[in-house]
């Protein structure tokens, strides 16, 4: 039995009264049940009030941890003293729940290693996903040493995914993170870059319960949360109009807005290459059409002059592996690889100057608004923008071929396995499901595993995939989530 379900059966479904667990239901409750003691990442919001509420019901020694991560309210959205009321309803909530509170300002490390990371990659031209960041380097880390000087054996947060364990042929534990029975709410994607030593010490009570039990658990108990609304926008900043956030330390500065126009047979063939510098759009259309009458193998990427890929290959480490079998995969050369990740590049020369901006690092790929930009159709939305020149280059029409990608690439130094067991060798291939975005269902995709980097090829082409941000692989079936990488 995995530490999750020593701690909670998967019957939180038949609670009783008051959203309690009948007595038989508790963890080991006949079989010398000794309590952990747990430190809970109380926000003040529903869902780590209800993981709270469920293991003291399970009958742990647990403590409600709040951690203030951020004092600034410039460009929020929200008005000033948010994290105020929310440390108040978490108080409320420990109180209801009778279990210590305790408070941590953390705000300075939040600003070093979150929010200061943010600014650098926006200054880059590149989207950065402060969610995932703010898990890795303050909940599970920072906040985590918090809580251990208190004593406890583990945080537990109201994530939406599931943990369990399981020793290796080397007497080793393995822990693993798996999506959450919530579809529509799974949030492992923003664990995507924790540790095995985070993982030994995490918890997630409400991962194989859905939000709507969760929100009755807690009315149930009359906890303050019950009915408080899911926070939305920056992790511990909040809902934020990013412009002026980002203007803090980002200045504003007048450019271009170039309008990339595609017809209706350019959109899906397309969509399956990128436009390599000085190449026109009938060349890379030609060159996608190339790609996709190139030939089918089963086995590795070639890369003629690539000695370490092929020493891998003569060593025998290259094959299909479990993900594969069964699949005919497409075989690509470096540099078709190279080629179907690389980004369009445009030139002003290639489009049509249709207004100004405020500055090409407020953009990213796939923002529709704040351009204030009329006369079209459709929407449109930035495809791509230039830094050094400060020009962003936009598209009229969700389906606007500069929009979308087969694949994409993270440099090995960004590749991130949440199973170091599970890591890929250079030359070997795998198909795993991807996720670049939270919600974004997952997507089939092969990686192949370069001395350079990680190439991930979907079966088809992503809407959106911006430099900066997560992308996440998974497993078919339990969809355990293996590994990240920072695109």
């Amino acid at each position: 039995m995995t530490m999750e379900n020593k701690i909670l059966y998967n019957s939180l479904l038949d609670t009783s009264e008051a959203g309690m667990i009948p007595e038989k239901k508790i963890a080991g409750a006949n079989d010398g049940f000794k309590p952990l003691k747990i430190a809970v990442g109380l926000s003040g919001g529903v869902d780590s009030s209800v993981a709270a509420l469920l293991l003291k019901q399970a009958g742990h020694n647990v403590v409600a941890l709040f951690m203030q991560n951020w004092h600034d309210t410039t460009g929020t959205l929200h008005g000033d003293c948010e994290w105020e009321e929310d440390k108040f309803v978490a108080e409320m909530v420990a109180k209801k729940i009778g279990i210590p509170f305790h408070f941590v300002d953390l705000s300075e490390t939040y600003r070093k290693r979150v929010v200061d990371y943010m600014f650098s990659e926006y200054e880059k031209g590149r989207t950065p996903n402060p969610d995932v960041l703010c898990n890795r380097e303050i909940k599970f880390d920072a906040f985590l040493q918090c809580a251990l000087e208190l004593g406890v054996d583990y945080v537990a947060t109201g994530h939406y995914c599931k943990k369990d364990e399981f020793v290796n042929e080397k007497g080793e534990t393995i822990y693993r993170i798996l999506a959450g029975d919530d579809k529509n709410k799974d949030q492992s994607y923003f664990l995507c870059q924790l540790s095995q030593e985070q993982l030994s010490r995490a918890l997630f009570p409400i991962g194989d319960i859905d939000k709507p039990t969760v929100r009755r658990l807690a009315k149930e108990a009359g906890l303050q949360s019950a009915e408080k609304k899911d926070s939305q926008g920056i992790c511990f900043v909040g809902k934020v109009d990013l412009p002026v956030f980002l203007q803090q330390k980002l200045k504003p500065k007048e450019g271009k807005v170039v309008e990339i126009f595609a017809t209706e047979q350019e959109r899906e063939p397309y969509t399956e290459a990128a436009l390599r510098p000085g190449e026109t759009v009938a060349e890379a259309l030609a060159r996608a059409q190339n790609l996709q009458n190139s030939p089918n193998a089963s086995n590795a990427p070639n890369a003629q002059n690539d000695e370490t890929l092929q020493n891998a290959q003569n060593a025998g480490n290259v094959g299909m592996s479990d993900g594969i079998k069964g699949h005919q995969v497409q075989e690509y050369t470096h540099e078709e690889l190279e080629a179907l990740a690389t980004p369009v590049h445009y030139n002003p020369s290639d489009g049509k100057v249709i207004g100004k901006h405020i500055g090409a690092q407020f953009y990213t790929i796939g923002q529709r608004k704040g351009l204030n930009i009329g006369g079209h159709k459709e929407s449109i939305f930035v495809i791509s923008t230039d830094i050094e020149k400060n020009i962003i280059y936009v598209g009229e029409g969700h389906s606007h071929p500069g929009l979308y990608r087969r694949g994409l690439k993270i440099a090995k130094d960004e590749v991130h396995w949440i199973r170091e067991d599970l890591k890929m060798q250079v030359g070997e291939v795998r198909r795993y499901l991807v996720r670049i975005r939270y919600r974004q269902p997952l997507q089939e995709a092969t990686l192949y595993q370069y001395p350079d980097g990680l190439y991930i090829i979907f079966d088809k082409p992503q809407r959106g995939i911006s430099a900066g941000q997560f992308a996440a692989w998974y497993t078919h079936g339990e969809e355990e989530m293996i590994g990240s990488g920072v695109i």
